[in-house]
């Protein structure tokens, strides 16, 4: 999520804290052509959009397809929640279906289409873990995140739901998280730990 301190928000911000369920908008290649089709754009011509400014590869596979978001929830889970998932126990479906029509019928009841990832260990037994495209209501803090925004809400006991907003796509912000994590790794080597 290149320019959006995530982890450290989670990990460092919220220690003593007990994180039960995490709901966002983790890839910000895939928001950027689901905000564009919201504005009008057909899917090929969002994607064609994205790849020109240098959001997307040429080959957009992870990003269009959840794999990226996929990953990321992976993650989360095995460093937020200390419970490391497999890849098959994440559900992911794709936002390359999506059409005008998904848009319109979003828009008609109210809400729009974003590519959402959830991660909830708060019910009794099985973990939720998903990535996929919902009819996210006008009134969700992520119905507004558009273009190459990243957001995350927490569920968190005692503190209650924190959410973590910020940018999260292009080569510059990619190179800005690379370093960030160059300094994070080089922090924790000087620590010994």
């Amino acid at each position: 999520m290149s320019g959006t301190p995530l982890l450290a928000a989670l990990t460092e911000g919220l220690a003593g804290a007990v994180p039960t369920a995490v709901r966002g908008i983790l890839n910000a290649t895939a928001n950027f052509i689901l905000s564009r089709m919201a504005e009008g754009k057909s899917y090929s011509e969002a994607l064609a959009e994205a790849q020109q400014a240098g959001l997307a590869e040429r080959d957009p596979a992870a990003d269009v397809e959840g794999h990226d978001s996929v990953a990321k929830v992976m993650i989360l889970s095995a460093l937020v929640f200390g419970r490391q998932l497999r890849r098959d126990q994440v559900g992911c479906r794709a936002i390359t279906g999506i059409t005008r029509r998904d848009i319109d019928r979003a828009a008609a009841l109210g809400a729009r289409v974003k590519h959402v990832a959830t991660l909830d260990f708060s019910g009794p037994g099985a973990v939720i873990a998903k990535v996929e495209p919902e009819f996210v209501r006008h009134d969700d803090r992520l119905a507004r995140i558009d273009g190459t925004t990243n957001a995350l809400v927490c569920q968190a006991k005692p503190v209650g739901e924190v959410t973590v907003i910020g940018p999260g796509a292009g080569p510059q912000l990619a190179g800005q998280g690379v370093f960030s994590d160059m300094i994070a790794v080089a922090r924790w080597r000087a620590r010994g730990t």
